[in-house]
């Protein structure tokens, strides 16, 4: 699977930053608060793979990291643009991110290149998973704002294009063995009990700082129930995030390749928005 860089914007509406998805405030910040991880997250994917690029002997998978490093470039470039407007909301995005971009560079201080990489491949399953749930039922962002529920849908297209670019990076330079292994399911405990709670908590701060979510009646239940109950998105994604601990794990095992085919129809959305904000 080739990856293909996109240069899409998706002009969003500012007005609806706090309000975007159709279950209420707490669900829209849910999703704004994994917004505030991805520009840095992205670029701290970047750098670790980057860190492995001349080792690679494979051209395809040279042409498909250069791809993956495109890609993940654009995520990062429309989710700034998302984030920013939580900050004219007068929502704290900027702190929250500015907290995300002191994890990644302290880990780039500390961390050895192979554990970067181990926590790269770590995350990218998570949001691969994620983006598995959200391409499987239409209800996770099916009735939001339709801009904002094509930045989404978007992401987790190109989430799935190169789900596996990191991992084969990670297969082709550190090889299979059981320190190996320990290092790699090692990079998914640690990212997982970090970046939940931290999700959970960037939450947190955008609701309080929301008066019209703080007005909202159960809507951390309401969030609950939308995350682990109908649709479910995470509750859906649990067996896959067991399936990371199999000594021969590869993220095509989930092959759901057939989602790929949303990407027309949706690039023919975005170009049908634009034709009609230029008539």
């Amino acid at each position: 699977m080739m990856p293909i860089r996109r240069d899409l914007h998706f002009k969003l509406p500012a007005a609806r930053v706090g309000d975007w998805h159709n279950e209420g405030r707490h669900v829209s910040h849910f999703f704004n608060a994994l917004s505030l991880f991805f520009p840095d997250g992205e670029r701290f994917f970047i750098h670790a793979v980057r860190h492995y690029r001349n080792q690679i002997q494979e051209p395809e998978l040279q042409r498909a990291v250069t791809a993956f490093i495109g890609q993940e470039a654009m995520h990062g470039r429309e989710h700034t643009e998302c984030n920013e407007m939580l900050d004219e909301a007068g929502l704290p995005g900027a702190p929250l991110q500015g907290f995300v971009y002191k994890l990644t560079e302290f880990m780039k201080r500390v961390l050895p290149k192979s554990s970067q990489l181990s926590i790269t491949i770590a995350l990218e399953h998570l949001t691969a998973i994620m983006a598995n749930s959200l391409l499987q039922d239409s209800r996770v962002v099916g009735n939001a704002e339709p801009h904002f529920a094509r930045l989404w849908r978007w992401h987790a297209l190109e989430e799935t294009e190169h789900k596996a670019v990191a991992y084969d990076v990670w297969a082709a330079t550190m090889g299979r063995n059981p320190l190996r292994y320990l290092q790699r399911v090692m990079g998914l405990i640690t990212a997982s009990f970090v970046f939940w709670p931290l999700v959970a908590i960037f939450m947190w701060r955008l609701t309080r700082a929301d008066a019209g979510a703080r007005a909202e009646r159960g809507g951390w239940w309401r969030t609950l129930r939308f995350l682990f109950g109908t649709p479910g998105p995470l509750r859906r994604a649990i067996g896959e995030w067991f399936d990371y601990f199999k000594p021969g794990f590869h993220p095509w095992d989930h092959d759901n390749r057939e989602y790929l085919g949303g990407i027309e129809p949706l690039l023919r959305d975005l170009e049908g928005d634009t034709l009609a904000r230029a008539a």
